[in-house]
């Protein structure tokens, strides 16, 4: 990718709110794929005491918007059309890591998928996957 790609990646990540309010960060801009971290903080917490599915669905569609951006000319952005969650193992751990990747890309819609991972001390635990379709629209 060229620097001018990933800058425009960074630019809109960080244009965006809801992931400053859970604290995400944005780690890995390739194209095609996407990482994007999340510390489990206190408010993003369900009644039980992991992180809440909405944190994980947050950062996993993220991260599967930008992998489709990735693929994208400099002039478009993408919205989510659809994408459906698996969740498969509560949100335990220090940070929620999310990789968003193409499985096909398109000028009229990209599919895609995030596996989001719950990481303690360095080690990694499945806990989510999401499959979706994103729509290329204007810049």
């Amino acid at each position: 990718m060229t620097p001018e790609e990933i800058a425009r990646i960074h630019s809109s990540f960080g244009a965006q709110s809801m992931m400053e309010t859970l604290g995400a960060t944005l780690e890995d801009v390739t194209r095609g794929s996407v990482t994007i971290t999340a510390p489990i903080l206190p408010g993003a917490m369900q009644q039980q005491g992991f992180g809440h599915a909405g944190l994980t669905f947050s950062i996993g569609d993220s991260a599967a918007g930008y992998a489709a951006l990735t693929t994208l000319p400099l002039d478009s952005e993408v919205v989510t059309a659809e994408i459906k969650i698996n969740l498969l193992a509560p949100a335990m751990g220090d940070r929620l890591i999310a990789v968003g990747k193409v499985v096909k890309p398109g000028k009229r819609l990209c599919v895609v998928t995030s596996e989001v991972f719950a990481e303690t001390d360095g080690t990694r635990k499945l806990i989510a996957i999401l499959q979706g379709t994103m729509v290329p629209v204007a810049g």
